[in-house]
């Protein structure tokens, strides 16, 4: 079990403008499980083991108030709140041939999988942590803490490296609450929007004396059959923004990433030690996406200060670049003066983003960490006419072993 609770505040005032704006602070947390069976060592049935993970968040996140709706300042908000259990995945996994091959099948969320790594949430901004934005840039991509019917095959032709690849079946509205609020509504049929279907291959080469200095080096793509709305024509290939009429339809869209993060420095005091260096780069379909791209660059080194060398520094700056039919789309209604017809919870037109992130995580004891927060938004929401936010905080995680 565990608790991470994440307070963020403009430091700034907002835009002038805008009634709906205002300078603020808010905080957001959760309260998680995750359950581990080895159903080998329980039963005997070799190889097989179940993973669970049940959630119930509560507060919301700051951007909002100054008009950012693309890289939240808290990574923990939304998605399974107001409810006292949240089912979030429930699946089991056989692992074959000494673990050379595993076979997952059941309730999953296709990010904890896919362009997923586990030092994405030493940082808040919701932009990285739990999975690249632009990875998710639609709500038929199931990420925590939304699950859906799936099944993943992953393989390891080597010790350093893998392949893995998954159908997973996107359900209509599965983050709102309306829906599926507590996450146990196990939907089919008529529910079930069309298939996700990402694979993924991985290089974790291990580098210098005794291998400390490891890496991860991961390649993917996805397609989509869901139904998408296309951003900027109708369904008679004209713009929508003129017309009025419904817009155009795809009924297949795809994604593609490249990431990594590389160990370049170690300190004698431990493995944990040192410096990473962690990048990516993202690419979406431009008909049917907000981020036409996005790429985050920046570093995790632990031991900057040496007699702390549980402590970490961490840097992270973010880039997304709106697609250009979202861009023409919005700048067309502003002409028109069709200014509630905006998509986005946009004020203006969308062209690019930039968040910068540093923060210092401070180990308290084992299970126990508090790491103080600044963030600085230029264009947000992707827009321009938006002034530069500066945002303070803090985010503190408990873990109950």
């Amino acid at each position: 079990m565990s608790n991470t609770n994440e307070f963020t505040g403009a430091v700034t005032k907002p835009t002038p403008g805008f009634s709906r704006y205002r300078q603020g602070a808010s905080n957001a947390g959760q309260v998680s499980t995750v359950l581990h069976m080895n159903w080998d060592k329980l039963v005997g049935l070799r190889g097989f083991a179940t993973h669970s993970v049940f959630t119930s968040r509560y507060g919301t996140t700051a951007n909002r108030m100054f008009g950012d709706w693309l890289g939240h300042s808290s990574e923990i908000y939304g998605g399974g709140g107001n409810v006292v259990v949240h089912l979030v995945m429930s699946y089991g996994e056989e692992n074959l041939f000494g673990g050379r091959l595993a076979i997952a099948g059941g309730r999953m969320t296709e990010l904890a999988d896919f362009s997923n790594s586990p030092l994405f949430c030493n940082f808040i901004n919701n932009s990285l942590c739990g999975r690249p934005k632009g990875v998710s840039d639609n709500d038929f991509i199931g990420r925590y803490p939304a699950g859906v019917w799936g099944t993943r095959v992953r393989g390891r032709p080597s010790r350093y490296t893998y392949i893995q690849v998954a159908v997973y079946f996107p359900e209509k509205s599965m983050f709102a609450n309306a829906y599926n609020r507590s996450g146990f509504k196990f939907s089919g049929g008529s529910a079930i929007m069309g298939k996700s279907i990402p694979i993924e291959v991985g290089w974790e080469p291990e580098f210098g004396a005794r291998g400390k200095l490891t890496g991860h080096y991961k390649l993917g793509a996805r397609l989509l059959t869901v139904p998408l709305s296309d951003n900027y024509y109708d369904i008679n290939g004209r713009p929508f923004s003129l017309t009025r009429k419904k817009a155009m339809q795809h009924s297949r869209s795809w994604t593609a990433w490249f990431e990594a993060d590389q160990k370049i420095w170690q300190l004698q005091s431990g493995p944990a030690s040192g410096t990473t260096l962690i990048g990516g780069f993202i690419l979406n379909d431009q008909r049917v996406a907000v981020r036409r791209w996005q790429t985050y660059l920046g570093f995790i080194n632990r031991g900057f200060i040496p007699s702390r060398p549980q402590d970490a520094l961490n840097f992270i700056g973010m880039y997304e670049k709106i697609a250009g039919g979202v861009s023409a789309t919005e700048a067309s209604y502003l002409d028109a003066g069709a200014t509630s017809l905006l998509p986005n919870h946009a004020t203006g037109v969308q062209t690019n983003a930039a968040a910068f992130e540093i923060n210092y995580q401070i180990q308290i004891t084992r299970g126990v960490a508090l790491a103080p927060d600044y963030q600085i938004f230029f264009n947000p929401n992707g827009q321009k006419n938006l002034r530069t936010a500066h945002v303070l905080g803090f985010k503190s995680a408990i873990q109950i072993f």
